[in-house]
Order: structure tokens, then sequence, then C-alpha cells
């Protein structure tokens, strides 16, 4: 099968290609001049492979969950208040303070957080207040951390 493409592209001209490439990305040691080889013999300059890694950005949600369970790493968590004297906070305490606001983020990552707290300890609980206080530090942690696992598996 013989497919024949016309395109209008003008031809490249690899010199003026290699020159424009040079410019934006001189070579410290220059290799010594080669005798000129006719325009037919030589090979066009090939630009090197650099190997990219994909960018991967935090989601809202994930980010409002990792600052608030930074929060309490930070301040320490407690139970039976919203913030103690001491400064530590409860994990509606927490995740106010990381979101700022009561905005989008905070309410997807407050419903993500009570889902998983159900996922581990049972469908009773209504609140995140009423889970906060029924569990030690360490079940409170384990559900942070699960939750902000399923937000960056999730892309949010």
């Amino acid at each position: 099968m013989n497919t024949h493409t016309k395109t209008d592209f003008s031809p490249v001209d690899q010199d003026l290609y290699a020159a424009a490439f040079r410019l934006l990305d001189p070579d410290p040691t220059p290799e010594p001049a080669a005798p000129a080889a006719p325009a037919a013999l030589t090979a066009p300059a090939q630009a090197p492979l650099i190997a990219v890694q994909p960018v991967r950005l935090t989601g809202p949600v994930e980010k409002t969950l990792t600052d608030a369970l930074t929060f309490l790493d930070t301040h320490g968590w407690t139970r039976y208040s919203l913030i103690n004297t001491e400064g530590a906070r409860c994990s509606i305490g927490a995740l106010r303070a990381a979101a700022g606001a009561r905005n989008a983020a905070y309410c997807d990552a407050g419903n993500l957080l009570l889902d998983e707290a159900r996922r581990q300890h049972g469908r009773k609980w209504q609140t995140i207040p009423s889970w906060n206080d029924s569990h030690s530090g360490a079940q409170v942690r384990s559900v942070w951390e699960a939750a902000i696992r399923r937000a960056h598996h999730m892309s949010i």
C-alpha cells in the first residue's frame, strides 16, 4: 500500500535548528569543529532525551486532611472540646484550622473522614465529634491516615 501525503510544510534547515538549540542549551565544552561534510551526508542534530517524572498535584481534600493531621501532630489532639486550654484540638477543630473556612474542601474532607470512621468503627457514628470523643488517639489517627490515603487515590 502506498500512501502519499502532501503537506505545505517548509523543510527544516538542520543547521539553523542546531544553532537555535545551542543557544537554548549551550554546551559548556564545545567540540572541535570538524570539516564540513556535504549536506546530504550529515545526520540531523538530535536533542538529548530528558526523563520527566509525572507531576501529581495534591487535591484540596487531601491537602486539607493532611494539613489538619499535621496540625494535630503539632498542637495535640483532644476530646470533648473544640480547643482545650493547651491549644490541642479535636478532629473538627483541626479541620477548621486547616481549611481556614467552611469551604467545599472542608465539607468534603469532613465527609470523607466521617465515612472512614464509619468504615473502621461502625455505621452508628453520626458526627465527627461523637466519633472523635469515643475513641483513642491511635484509633483517631488511623482513621485520619486512611482518609488521606483515600483522598490521594481518588485524586481529590
